[in-house]
């Protein structure tokens, strides 16, 4: 399975936003500054947040994105399903169907072996996915790397609105 890099990018977005002092907003191009990323190409993916809920985005000269509910409320599949959309990774095609002994009766996404495998490797990625949350993250990266916040914010506030 491939992501796009949306996903690896609206995480690392989302997980700055954690960092920001509570009230302000940080837009689009100062979050696709910090990583060096094509500002419209970061917006689309902000959008689809704030779209699933994600983060808020407010308009005006003190405007940008910031998240819409805790961290601890929002999963890394929240992130994903809203970058990726809710759709399954794979999809049975029933190619036994096309096989020498194929039937046009029988359901192969339920009945294919190679079909219940991925759905249950899914079903697992899912539920890994879904019981981290931003606040998961956050508390990760502050553990390995103490200084990140403070210099997440430092960053962020030498730069011009």
């Amino acid at each position: 399975m491939r992501m796009s890099e949306g996903v690896e990018w609206a995480l690392h977005s989302c997980l700055n936003l954690t960092w920001v002092e509570p009230g302000e907003a940080r837009t689009a191009a100062r979050l696709a500054a910090f990583y060096d990323l094509p500002a419209a190409y970061l917006n689309k993916q902000l959008q689809a947040l704030a779209r699933a809920g994600i983060v808020t985005s407010t308009p005006g000269p003190r405007g940008g994105f910031r998240l819409a509910r805790p961290p601890e409320r929002i999963t890394v599949l929240d992130v994903v399903t809203a970058i990726e959309g809710p759709g399954d990774a794979f999809r049975c095609s029933g190619l036994l169907r096309n096989g020498p002994e194929g039937r046009d009766d029988v359901d192969y996404a339920r009945s294919c072996h190679v079909s219940q495998t991925m759905r249950r490797a899914e079903l697992a990625w899912r539920r890994e996915l879904a019981g981290q949350t931003l606040a998961d993250l956050r508390d990760d990266v502050e553990r390995s790397h103490p200084g990140t916040p403070a210099r997440t914010r430092e960053w962020f506030a030498r730069q011009r609105p």
